[in-house]
């Protein structure tokens, strides 16, 4: 197994950060400006590293197992700007391989390889491929976890009408298990860790069917998650005491924020086909510390359990323009991840004989 906190220590410098874990800027939604200027963006701002997304140019998974080249040029600009990676993203094939809907969001969503022509069976089974490919470039590249989605094939039964019969849904947790451990077995294979993000279309997406989704795999520690807050406040989740129940499996943290909009009595909390930012919706997602999510209790909780992974910074937030939402976000949790277990318990001064 690679080295958790490696993520590329030996090309660059912030390594050994004064911070106890390095703080990272997923590119996902920067994937419109090519690498190199997300680079040079977020090493002007202090990020420590990237969580680089594989769309856009900024990382071909492809390439990255069958060129050393093109693996060199990526640390090298990576280096140039001061920068680590600690983990790399596939969110939108993971998306495919368990997708009961394939239709032409996908055809601009993931790469035409995977699209091919457009059979959505075929689509799936390449979606499945893609991610053992993105398994393999995560170790050539050095580092240990890929963050991602997995689709549902049960998702849009969410409202249960009209009725589902149980047997309906244990179907799309034992098609996630069929199309997902041939994928960690590749992950096994090569020492890298999935983390599934815990979100809303996702076989996993609150806190019961995060317990069906490990169980339907035996629980492989091959497959763990990714936590982000954002998702759960507006289920109104209990999403600190989520960190404490599965503290054997946060193997990666993404900070993005949201702010529940809901005390007029009008906005709902499926938000009634509205866009982003629209006042009318129930809730949204906003640049990280502005929102109702309590990082403080969150920070905490991450170092009661011991993690020490990267904290990843996603900007989304049609608010505010990313450029100055990212910088600032940086500062916001900086401060929160400076926050330190006491070396001593306050009350040992009481045990004192004298």
């Amino acid at each position: 197994m690679l080295d958790h906190n490696r993520g590329l220590k030996e090309a660059t410098g912030k390594a050994e950060s004064a911070q106890p874990r390095p703080v990272t800027l997923f590119t996902g939604q920067w994937a419109d400006l090519p690498f190199e200027e997300v680079c040079r963006l977020a090493g002007s701002w202090g990020y420590d590293g990237l969580e680089i997304a594989c769309w856009g140019d900024h990382f071909d998974v492809v390439k990255a197992v069958e060129d050393e080249g093109y693996l060199q040029g990526r640390r090298d600009i990576l280096e140039q700007h001061g920068l680590g990676c600690w983990a790399i993203s596939n969110h939108l094939h993971g998306q495919a391989v368990c997708e009961a809907i394939i239709d032409d969001r996908y055809k601009n969503m993931v790469n035409s390889r995977v699209w091919g022509d457009g059979d959505p069976e075929g689509v799936r089974q390449r979606a499945a491929e893609e991610m053992k490919t993105t398994a393999r470039a995560a170790a050539a590249f050095g580092v240990d976890t890929v963050v991602g989605f997995t689709g549902s094939a049960i998702w849009h039964y969410v409202a249960m009408f009209p009725p589902v019969d149980d047997k309906v849904i244990q179907a799309g947790y034992a098609d996630f298990a069929d199309r997902w451990n041939p994928i960690i077995d590749v992950f096994d294979e090569v020492g890298i860790r999935f983390a599934h993000e815990v979100h809303p279309s996702e076989i996993a997406y609150d806190y019961w069917s995060t317990v069906a989704t490990l169980e339907a795999i035996a629980n492989r520690p091959g497959f763990g998650l990714n936590f982000d807050p954002s998702h759960m406040v507006w289920q109104d989740l209990d999403y600190v005491g989520f960190l404490w129940d599965f503290r054997d499996r946060i193997y990666h943290v993404d900070c993005k924020d949201t702010k529940i909009r809901m005390n007029n009595g009008r906005n709902g909390r499926l938000s009634s086909h509205l866009p982003w930012a629209d006042p009318r919706r129930g809730w949204d997602f906003i640049s990280t510390g502005h929102g109702d999510t309590r990082w403080e209790d969150i920070f905490r909780m991450l170092n009661h359990i011991g993690y020490d992974g990267p904290i990843s910074i996603e900007w989304e937030d049609a608010g505010m323009d990313r450029l100055d939402g990212a910088p600032e976000a940086l500062d916001f949790i900086r401060s929160m991840n400076g926050i330190r277990p006491s070396a001593s318990s306050f009350d040992a001064a009481f045990a004192t004989k004298e």
